[in-house]
């Protein structure tokens, strides 16, 4: 009878230790280290002041420099996803993992004004 009691226990236990490395395996923290050698094909359009690319349709290429980092790495995942659209920027971003997003991010967070000799803000 004390095996049978043991067993929803067991069940709790197993509950949250999968939940706990659900946890983790949802938790992607950038380094901007690594996402500096990740930009290189960002900085074609996004370091151009005012740059406008025109396919499909015209769109105003954004600066990237000092934007959030986990706003970035969200918006290229919507780009995977297809939930955001702009077919440069989904392909482009079905090459990434979540890790290459999230150091990107962090890379473009860790960016100001004053940063310098950065051609890649």
């Amino acid at each position: 009878m004390k095996k049978l009691s043991i067993l929803p226990h067991l069940a709790v236990a197993a509950t949250l230790a999968f939940a706990g490395s659900v946890a983790q395996a949802d938790e992607v923290k950038g380094n901007a280290a690594a996402g500096n050698a990740k930009v290189w094909l960002c900085v074609g359009c996004h370091s151009i002041p005012d740059y406008r690319a025109d396919y499909p349709f015209v769109y105003k290429v954004p600066m990237l420099g000092g934007q959030n980092g986990p706003y970035i790495a969200s918006a290229l995942a919507a780009y995977k996803k297809g939930e955001r659209k702009h077919p440069t920027m989904r392909s482009i971003a079905a090459s990434l993992s979540d890790q290459d997003m999230a150091d990107i991010g962090e890379y473009y967070a860790a960016q100001t004004a004053s940063t310098p000799n950065n051609p890649l803000k």
